[in-house]
Formats: C-alpha cells, sequence, structure tokens
C-alpha cells in the first residue's frame, strides 16, 4: 500500500474518530439488512468512550486517522467477546481486520485469561464470515440481535493461529 497501517491499543482520545468510522463502516450493514437501527449505528459517543475505557479496544491508525477499530470483553467461564470489528472502506481487503482481531486475542488470552473468543455477525454478512473463517473461527450456533437481525455465533479456543488463506 506504500503506507503502513499501525495498531495499537486505543486511547481516551480515540473514541470521537472510533465513532466516526463505526457509523461510517457500518452503513453498508444497515442497507444489507433494511434496518438503520443496529447496534453500531445507535450506540452514542459516551458508551464509545466507556468502552475504550473498560474493555480491549484496539485501533489501526494510517498516520493520524484511525481507520480500524475493534473491541473485546472477557465475559466469564473464560469466553472473551468480540465484536464492533470495522476498517474503513477504501482499506478493506489489505489484512488490517485480521491483524486488529490477532491483537485482541492475543490481549484477551494473554492479559485477561481467556480460553476461548467468540463473536457475532449478521447471517447476510459474507465478507465478515469469510474473514472470521479464515483465520480459525466455526459457526457454533445462532442468536437474534438485539436489534432483530439473526445473527451467526462463531467461537476459536485461544491458542489457534490459522493464517493459511
Amino acid at each position: 500500500m506504500g503506507m503502513s497501517v499501525t495498531i495499537s491499543a486505543a486511547a481516551g482520545q480515540d473514541a470521537e474518530q472510533i465513532f466516526r468510522l463505526q457509523y461510517l463502516c457500518f452503513q453498508g450493514e444497515a442497507a444489507l439488512y433494511g434496518n438503520y437501527r443496529i447496534d453500531p449505528l445507535v450506540q452514542t459517543l459516551d458508551s464509545v468512550r466507556q468502552e475504550v475505557a473498560d474493555d480491549c479496544v484496539f485501533v489501526a491508525r494510517l498516520g493520524d486517522e484511525v481507520v480500524g477499530s475493534v473491541r473485546g470483553r472477557v465475559t466469564g467461564d473464560g469466553a472473551a467477546s468480540i465484536g464492533t470489528l470495522c476498517v474503513h472502506p477504501r482499506l478493506q481487503g489489505h489484512g488490517i481486520g485480521a491483524r486488529l482481531l490477532r491483537a485482541a486475542e492475543a490481549v484477551l488470552a494473554g492479559e485477561r485469561g481467556a480460553t476461548v473468543f467468540r463473536l457475532h455477525t449478521g447471517h447476510r454478512s459474507e465478507g465478515n464470515l469469510r474473514l472470521y473463517r479464515r483465520v480459525g473461527y466455526r459457526t457454533v450456533g445462532t442468536s437474534e440481535g438485539a436489534d432483530g437481525v439473526p445473527m451467526i455465533v462463531l467461537e476459536k479456543p485461544a491458542g489457534t493461529y490459522v493464517t493459511t488463506a
């Protein structure tokens, strides 16, 4: 790409950029489901700030611009929930999503003791499903999001790094 994207833990001052990026990235998902009330689009800036403070949040940066982010938290019984992965539309397809996932997984397993990672994605979100499967996640079930969108639940045991395409 001729420019280097760096991955690092999010800081408090990143919350606003994460909030704006999330709003931009999830428009496509909303269109896919014909539902503009999906959680990432109705989340408030204060709520994003709270997650940056409390959870394991990573950002991808290009210079000073936040171009990707992901969040994770340990939910109990050794499971960590990973969510709200987004990469700026103009930078998708360069492996940034996979790098963000790896960074979150490493901290959740290392510092926070997670033994399994779990994530949810909408049943029509083929791009997401492809990425998650490529990095080792497997479908374990379905659920319905608070926003009414049918979700596919995927899991992966900690310590399995699958890098095959």
